[in-house]
């Protein structure tokens, strides 16, 4: 049936679609109901086809601000703090990068903003960084993207990451990026036109990452390798495999250390990540290990 003031439907569609495939009909009753459209659709992987980037990231998003347009609702959209590329330092909420990504996921988000920025609706653009489990229980609903290239690591089959000796990792919670898309969400009359970083003020360094690993006896905590003398063709051959296949594609995150610039956030409703260094990072492992996601104590990690 059609919605109607306060019916709660679930639609099922496709951002890659005009109109999501809903019909043009079914379309504009929808959008005539609404003020708001909360675009967070996305490909995450890290090495996709480029054909998926561009019919979901990209091609999604245009058809996203084209239904936004047509229904007078405002856009709410979810990127990727990563937009920024192989930069170090402080990156402000306005920036965006022309190049320099790390994957086909980071060039598509960022062509994505621009078709936003571009659109000529009302609109707000969310960036998180690396979302992980919820602050104060590592609680998280699955374990894909990046944990998947986690559990290889903790698990022993990768015992070497290339790295900078600089490098961060900005872990930021589930939590408070769900928070914050609900402060925009409430806030758009003030917050459109604005790019909001989601990210954690406190970025843990690729050390205190291992070493957050390694006080669980375990598991395997890798070896951090300077990246300008990494050879992965020197790597154990089913480490290799797995490097090419998978670990490789994170890479630069244990190289660059960007420090992203939360302004918009705290100005719009005062919130602030809270402290996300080694102790959050031992609760997402021992979440990990109580949810049967990495073994328990008393279990040997596979090693290569």
């Amino acid at each position: 049936m059609p919605p109607g003031a306060g019916s709660l439907l679930t639609l099922t569609g496709s951002v890659a679609d005009a109109n999501f495939g809903l019909g043009a009909d079914l379309a504009r009753v929808v959008t005539a109901e609404h003020d708001l459209l909360i675009h967070c659709a996305a490909a995450t992987g890290f090495s996709l086809d480029p054909a998926i980037y561009q019919a979901v990231n990209v091609e999604g998003t245009r058809h996203s601000t084209a239904l936004a347009r047509a229904g007078g609702m405002a856009l709410l959209h979810v990127s990727t703090a990563y937009v920024c590329g192989a930069r170090n330092g402080l990156v402000r909420e306005g920036e965006l990068a022309d190049g320099g990504f790390a994957n086909g996921y980071e060039a598509s988000k960022a062509e994505a903003e621009r078709i936003v920025r571009g659109a000529g609706i009302p609109a707000v653009v969310a960036r998180p960084s690396i979302v992980l489990g919820e602050w104060e229980s590592g609680a998280i609903r699955s374990f894909d993207a990046t944990y998947a290239a986690f559990r290889l690591i903790a698990g022993g089959r990768v015992r070497t990451i290339p790295a900078a000796p600089h490098a961060t990792l900005d872990f930021v919670p589930i939590d408070h990026v769900a928070s914050g898309l609900v402060d925009l969400a409430e806030a758009m009359s003030s917050a459109a036109g604005k790019t909001v970083h989601l990210c954690s003020r406190t970025p843990i360094s690729a050390a205190e990452f291992v070493a957050a690993i390694s006080t669980f006896a375990h598991l395997q905590a890798p070896r951090l390798e300077d990246a300008r003398s990494f050879e992965p063709a020197l790597l154990p051959p089913s480490e290799r495999r797995l490097h090419a296949r998978v670990t490789g594609f994170y890479d630069s995150y244990f190289q660059r250390s960007p420090i992203f610039d939360d302004a918009n956030l705290v100005a719009l409703s005062g919130r602030r990540c809270p402290s996300t260094g080694r102790a959050y990072v031992e609760r997402l492992i021992a979440y990990c290990i109580e949810a049967g996601f990495l073994p328990p104590s008393g279990h040997d990690a596979v090693a290569c």
